[in-house]
């Protein structure tokens, strides 16, 4: 049962450094230090955002519009973080 905890950790961990990528990125695009006009960049671009428009949709319907203010990518980023807590805090339950 280890084993299973830490490969959802490690899933976790992943999805977490994809969002934190996507959030870098997004703020390069919007100082224009990247640029979408570039194949690679709008590849891996919108890549990004097919990969993570699951997670960011629902919370996206749940908050307030707040105008040009994206909130989704910290409420998932807080969201992973406290399942990778609440997996580690209970894997004795599991062992």
């Amino acid at each position: 049962m280890t084993s299973i905890i830490q490969i959802l950790l490690l899933i976790l961990d992943v999805v977490w450094f994809i969002m934190i990528v996507h959030i870098i990125m997004s703020w390069l695009i919007s100082f224009q230090v990247l640029n979408l006009h570039q194949q690679f960049v709008a590849q891996i671009w919108y890549g990004l955002n097919k990969l993570l428009e699951p997670i960011y949709g629902p919370i996206r319907r749940f908050l307030p519009n707040m105008g040009g203010l994206d909130l989704a990518p910290l409420v998932a980023l807080i969201a992973v973080y406290a399942l990778r807590i609440i997996l580690i805090n209970n894997a004795y339950a599991f062992v």
